[in-house]
């Protein structure tokens, strides 16, 4: 039930308008006649997946849908029901074994989401009730209850603030664990609620949960003693989340809106995708394979048993007559339980066991990133982080990385630059060098030493000043001295250089180092303009019950009541407060891009402007326009009273306020824009040229500007001077001044002739699709000609459009994706992912707006930077600089890759070389199902004899040095698109798992031509002729891997001779003891005495040498290359791994 109706909220049913009324402190209403209190759910949260009745059926029901689990479920099944040649323990104990492993891992997990739940819903908390204070454990809390919270506690479910100990009726808040973000955010209470609590009677009516942390809508009745009840809006800003934590305040009151799973933070934390790994499909597709290859071998053996049995005598020989039961029995009933007893003979061709060093090998595999010390960050004190440990080999198949630009290319550390202000462009330099500042134009050069004029600077000033969300950290003792003294040392002089002065006081000796960075913002771009107007001498002190203070350059402070603040949202790109100052004049100030500013705005004043702005954006400097609008007493009521009932809306509230946010910021005067540089991330260039020389191909997707998104490419070498580019963006499909759906369908169709007819063909044979000749093009899109592109109009070719620019694209060397909407980024990452051939694909980003991208990707890389942890928390890997993508891909991915390949086709090949003479000693016993190797053989051979080598190769094999793969970018491409696990290499491994088993079984028959092999003249038996068979086995895998292996360390050596050391050990102990729980003991002294003859001895030898030869060959006669050579990308992929001695890490190179 629980689970229906979270997948009901979680459907995402923004149009449903049914709401919740909560009675706050479950007190009824006056006007309520009968008091029915709701029901909601309680606060407990349950993230475990199994409880203690339910972990056995549901584990064991979730295990055995896998395709392998279930298939050695069936044939142990078989085992018991019919009489079939090997016992039921054989194949029940290893399916036992991987069984209870994996229900060992998953229970133990799930044991510490039980932990991490217990501790907080056991968590201790203060509810009011009937005016009392008591402390209730935090599962027990229910909507509608007012909970006291106090200073450091972190909100046990989402809450309504009602009152708080500050005297502006605000609180501060830290969303860290829920966005990353360590800054202070402000909360407001609800207004003209009763300082009385317990007299308080009102009742709440909002939307139900939904998982949108930055969406509220509701409304609050207040009801008063024969009064109307007032009616109070209710936004995101008096909603306090679940998981946030109160900062600042001492002590607040509010009442429980939404409770457990039903809190914001739980929606959140639900339906992530499970992904799947290029290598599982591939292992999924080999073992159907040797599924066919089970089938065609029992189904042989069949036949061949009653072609031979219908030959006179051979049926029912002299010495074995039937029973009257066995000559009455169905003849078809009997041959098909012959083909499942062949089955159950051969069914160790399939190799359960593999499935656990698998998720073994990822399991510890990825603590290698972890401990990795390249990837620690001493400015925030982390590592890499890994979240999911199934995709390690993907890292090592990357071919399309899709990163976001601000925060992740470049470092989301804002430093103010310049600004223009009527025209004019005022660069802030140092005060010993210019401290009248220094004024050039973009416009005349006879106005080159012009300024706008006292009065346009400083409004452009106070706009910057007022029009942000910036909050002030509040000083305390000493630093409070420090700051109510800056005015005192402050410069006399006049123009733009007064600020200069205050500017370096606060940036420089005037305060402690960490009082530099004091304000507290949901972005760097606004610290970084409040600090611009700073250094103008135009200082914000803070907000104080709605009143903004600023300190001018004359010293004095100006007070301006905030009356109401348009937010920020990605559809406008703007922001705007309206503000009413001393005199009574009401004023609107607005900032955003320029494409949102510019048409509302008047013309004459976008010419000034424009050639400042785009000069900014090449230069790879953020832009942003600054306007004003004074509202007439008319205009304001207007707006107020539209807002206000917008506010109270229930249903389209987010589409009312819009309305009424366009009416109000239209016809207003431009006043300048502002540079904000955003500086690239540590080796962003060299790292995007690695990735480049990996055979990657790089995609930015940003909401920028596309001049600073091109500087930025430019930057990061993603564009080369020589490259020609391809612009698909509104002001090339406006150029021909035909209709847009025309001209795009002319644009697409030349790019296309460009980029793809005429560029010449790739070389056949190559390992991937890159030319040398796409080198040329970068391709340029923005967002609304995507959406052009993406979702063309009914009665044009979408499908076409789509094809040709998906063809475009994949031409070119980069591809500029700008003004690109959070949802837009997720669809050019399917559009890639869905596209011929399947591409592995990677996102990147740091922020909120990149996690849809992050999911859609086969691979999410979140890096820990500044806009949150949104991207982290959602990601598969996180890591804290985009440097470390080089390493992490280049060496670790490669690494993981080839790894597992190896370990895939090993395991199929020991099977194979394991089952064939089992499968070739049919022919020399009549058919009989007689086993060739001893219960005990079968049953340790995966489990115990060749398991622990074939692991710890797969964890610590470096068959090229680290140093070596990040130093040849191009070594990524030799196993790119799954080269390893290819059909031409699982063949290789086939074939030579059919030449040993022909080997080994043939090899020791000819021994047994004359089975008078000891001294005494005493013959082997067939017991013996299997061990000699299961010796050569387990002895050539094995020394097979230590011919692969590369780069030994103490482990490997320690596996490798200790599991050989082991199986003789076992085979001693197992034959020398007699037994009492076996009823017959095949190999009593059977190993002991197969070792007595000299010729036994010598075939073992010579058989394990022929076996190996191929291998030893291949190592001597193949041509040495150095670590650098150029031609080991056009390395033949059947080489597989085993790369030759000079590609080991070299002591000096």
């Amino acid at each position: 039930m629980l689970r229906r109706r979270l997948t009901r909220l979680f459907g995402g049913d923004e149009r449903r308008v049914d709401s919740r009324t909560i009675y706050v402190g479950h007190r009824p209403c006056p006007a309520t006649e009968a008091f029915i209190p709701p029901k909601f759910c309680d606060n407990r949260i349950v993230s475990s997946k199994y409880t203690v009745w339910n972990f056995l059926p549901k584990n064991l029901f979730e295990q055995f849908r896998r395709i392998a689990n279930f298939y050695f479920l069936i044939i142990f099944l078989v085992q018991v029901i019919v009489d079939t040649p090997t016992s039921p323990v054989t194949s029940g104990l290893p399916l036992f074994f991987v069984i209870t492993v994996t229900a060992i891992k998953q229970g133990y997990e799930d044991w510490l989401r039980h932990k991490a739940d217990n501790e907080v819903n056991k968590y201790l908390v203060t509810v009011l009730e009937d005016g009392l204070r008591t402390r209730k454990e935090s599962e027990k809390i229910k909507v509608g209850d007012v909970v006291e919270v106090v200073e450091d506690e972190t909100f046990p479910c989402d809450l309504i603030l009602l009152q708080s100990s500050r005297e502006d009726d605000t609180c501060f808040v830290t969303t860290a664990s829920l966005d990353g973000e360590s800054n202070h955010k402000t909360h407001y209470t609800v207004p003209d609620t009763v300082k009385d609590l317990d007299s308080l009677n009102a009742t709440i009516e909002c939307e139900q949960p939904q998982p949108d942390l930055y969406k509220f809508v509701g409304r609050m009745h207040i009801y008063r003693n024969d009064h109307e009840p007032a009616v109070r809006s209710l936004g995101p800003e008096n909603l306090l989340l679940k998981g946030a934590t109160l900062k600042n305040t001492e002590k607040i009151y509010c009442v429980a809106v939404y409770t457990g799973m039903e809190t914001k933070m739980a929606l959140n934390y639900q339906g992530k995708s499970q992904k799947r790994s290029a290598v599982e499909k591939s292992i999924n597709a080999f073992l159907l394979v040797y599924l066919c290859i089970l089938v065609s071998k029992a189904l042989v053996c069949t036949t061949l048993k009653y072609v031979w049995q219908s030959k006179p005598g051979q049926d029912e020989p002299w010495y074995n007559e039937k029973t009257q039961r066995e000559r009455d029995s169905n003849l078809y009933l009997k041959m098909f339980t012959d083909f499942l007893s062949f089955m159950v003979l051969f069914n160790f061709i399939i190799p359960v066991s593999m499935y656990v060093t698998v998720e073994m090998q990822k399991f510890l595999g990825s603590f290698f990133i972890t401990w990795d010390k390249d990837f620690y960050d001493p400015e925030i004190q982390e590592g890499a982080l890994v979240n999911t440990s199934d995709l390690n080999e993907e890292l090592g198949q990357v071919e399309y990385v899709f990163t976001d630009k601000t925060g992740t290319l470049t470092q989301n550390n804002m430093e103010f630059i310049e600004c223009c202000i009527d025209g004019f462009q005022y660069k802030y330099r140092d005060a010993g060098t210019e401290l009248d500042g220094f004024c050039v134009t973009d416009g005349p050069v006879s106005k080159l030493q012009q300024k706008a004029g006292r009065e346009k600077e400083e409004l452009f000033l106070r706009a910057l000043c007022l029009c942000h969300t910036v909050q002030v950290k509040e000083p305390t003792g000493q630093l409070r001295e420090q700051v109510d003294g800056l005015g005192l040392g402050l410069g006399r002089g006049r123009g733009l250089g007064l600020g200069l002065g205050l500017g370096l006081g606060l940036d420089g000796e005037g305060l402690p180092q960490e009082e530099q960075t004091g304000f507290i913002a949901s972005s760097p771009d606004e610290v970084a303009l409040v600090k611009g107007a700073m250094k103008y001498g135009f200082t914000f002190l803070g907000l104080e019950s709605k009143n903004m203070k600023i300190l001018n350059r004359n010293n004095d402070v100006e007070v301006y009541e905030l009356l109401h603040v348009l937010n920020f949202d990605p559809v406008r790109r703007r922001m705007s407060v309206i503000v009413r100052s001393k005199s009574g004049d009401t004023l609107l100030f607005c900032k955003g891009a320029d494409s949102s500013i510019f048409p509302r705005v008047r013309q004459e004043e976008v010419e000034r402007i424009r050639m400042h702005v785009e000069r900014n954006a090449t230069e790879g400097y953020r832009t942003l326009c600054v306007a004003y609008k004074q509202l007439s007493e008319d205009e304001y009521a207007q707006a107020d009273a539209g807002l206000r009932e917008a506010r109270l809306a229930l249903q389209d509230r987010e589409e009312r306020l819009l309305t009424i946010y366009n009416q109000v910021e239209t016809g207003m005067s431009l006043i300048g824009a502002t540079a904000v540089e955003d500086r690239l991330q540590e080796e962003a260039a060299h790292t995007m040229e690695a990735l480049q020389g990996a055979g990657m191909k790089v995609w930015v997707l940003t909401g920028d500007k596309m001049e600073t998104a091109k500087s930025t490419c430019y930057a990061c070498r993603l564009f080369q001077r020589g490259t020609e580019l391809l612009e698909l963006t509104v002001r090339t499909l406006e150029e021909g001044g035909r209709k847009r759906e025309e001209r795009l369908h002319e644009l697409l169709l030349e790019y296309h002739r460009k980029a793809v007819q005429d560029a010449p063909p790739v070389k056949a044979g190559g390992v991937t699709s890159w030319s040398t000749a796409n080198q040329d093009y970068g391709f340029i899109i923005d967002g609304a000609t995507l959406s052009m592109v993406l979702n063309s109009s009914p009665d044009s070719n979408s499908s076409l459009y789509k094809s040709l620019f998906l063809q475009i694209c994949q031409n070119c060397t980069s591809v500029l994706c700008c003004r690109m909407a959070p949802l837009q980024k997720a669809q050019i990452v399917k559009m890639v992912k869905n596209s011929k051939g399947s591409p592995i694909t990677l996102s990147i980003g740091d922020g909120a707006n990149d996690v849809s991208m992050i999911l859609e990707a086969h691979v999410g890389i979140g890096i820990k930077g500044k806009e949150g942890r949104q991207a982290v928390r959602n990601s598969d890997y996180a890591v804290p600089k985009l440097k470390h993508l080089k390493k992490l891909l280049l060496a670790h991915g490669h690494l993981y890759y080839v790894r597992i390949a190896h370990l895939v086709q090993y395991f199929f090949y020991k099977n194979l070389c394991f089952i064939l003479p089992q499968f070739l000693y049919q022919f020399f016993c009549g058919y009989s199902q007689q086993p060739l190797y001893d219960a005990a053989y079968l049953t340790m051979y995966n489990i115990c004899f060749t398991s622990m080598p074939i692991l710890a190769y797969s964890l610590l094999e470096q068959h090229i040095c680290m140093e070596i793969l990040l130093d040849n970018a191009t070594l990524y491409r030799g196993i790119a698109k799954n080269g390893m696990l290819r059909w031409g290499p699982f063949l290789y491994w086939t074939l030579l798992g059919i030449y040993q088993g022909l080997l080994f079984f043939f090899g020791v028959r000819y021994l047994f031509s004359n089975p008078a092999l000891q001294d005494n003249g005493q013959v082997f038996g067939n017991w013996s002729y299997g061990t000699i068979v299961f010796s050569i086995l387990v002895f050539t895998v094995t020394l097979k891997l230590a011919l692969d292996t590369r780069h030994w360390t103490w482990i490997n050596h320690f596996v490798i001779w200790g599991s050989l050391a082991f199986y003789v050990f076992f085979s001693f102990f197992w034959g020398g003891i007699i037994w009492p729980f076996l009823k017959q003991q095949r190999l009593y002294f059977v190993f002991a005495n197969m070792l007595s003859s000299v010729s036994a001895w010598l075939v073992i030898i010579l058989l394990i040498m022929l076996s190996l030869l191929p291998d030893i060959l291949l190592v001597v006669f193949r041509k040495p290359r150095g670590p650098r050579a150029p031609q080991l990308s056009e390395e033949p992929v059947l080489q597989r791994s085993r790369w030759p001695q000079s590609h080991r890490c070299p002591t000096s190179t």
